[in-house]
């Protein structure tokens, strides 16, 4: 397995931000009392952790409605100080789509996070189009076969060292990233103890399909 392959170009997508909500509910205060008023004003403060495919579901609404032929080519989630992404989940996930018909290339981001420094809580997309280009359709993959969530990814990598990272430091950051192994045609999950592709204590892939265990490294 080479890593090389997290490397995605995501230069050709330019920055703005264009919002649509994301599918929520949240209950009102029956009695509009000071202390009914405080405590829901407490509970709207509270993040929203997601796994990885439960990101990507509320994605893929938002990105169809773009294009009726989109197709996501990367997710990764976005460390935040919400969560350290133990456990398989995050507060913000960025996806990056493709769509043939349209030739062209959008990011969406799944934010939980209320936090004013992170992107709108819901689902937006981010910035205009981009160009599409062979590299872009390569790397797009059916979201049907993603079927093994990132907290089951990220259980299997405890078997094969991840465990052993986080004895050493029980806060280790990790992050998560979806590519197409292209030999295999299939998304495989790269666990990510560290708090970037380049800054890491090792990775673990797992097969996104199967949920087999892949490789790990460093």
């Amino acid at each position: 397995m080479k890593f090389h392959r997290l490397e995605f170009a995501v230069s050709i997508i330019t920055l703005a931000i264009l919002t649509a909500g994301c599918s929520s509910t949240e209950s009102k205060p029956k009695e509009s009392t000071p202390e009914a008023s405080a405590a829901a004003q407490t509970q709207t403060k509270e993040p929203v952790l997601y796994t990885g495919q439960e990101a990507l579901n509320r994605m893929m609404g938002l990105a169809l409605r773009w294009s009726t032929d989109a197709q996501p080519a990367r997710l990764e989630s976005v460390l935040t100080p919400e969560t350290s992404g133990q456990e398989g989940k995050s507060t913000v996930w960025r996806g990056y789509f493709v769509s043939p018909s349209r030739r062209s290339t959008k990011t969406i981001v799944c934010s939980g996070s209320r936090r004013p420094d992170a992107p709108p809580y819901g689902v937006s997309a981010e910035g205009n189009e981009g160009s599409y280009n062979s590299e872009a359709a390569n790397l797009a993959f059916l979201p049907l076969l993603v079927k093994t969530d990132t907290d089951k990814a990220f259980a299997m990598t405890l078997q094969h060292g991840g465990d052993a990272i986080l004895k050493k430091n029980a806060q280790q950051p990790v992050i998560y990233v979806l590519l197409k192994d292209r030999k295999q045609n299939v998304p495989v999950w790269y666990v990510i103890y560290g708090t970037s592709e380049k800054d890491r204590k090792g990775i673990g892939v797992i097969n996104a399909t199967t949920g087999i265990f892949v490789s790990a490294g460093k």
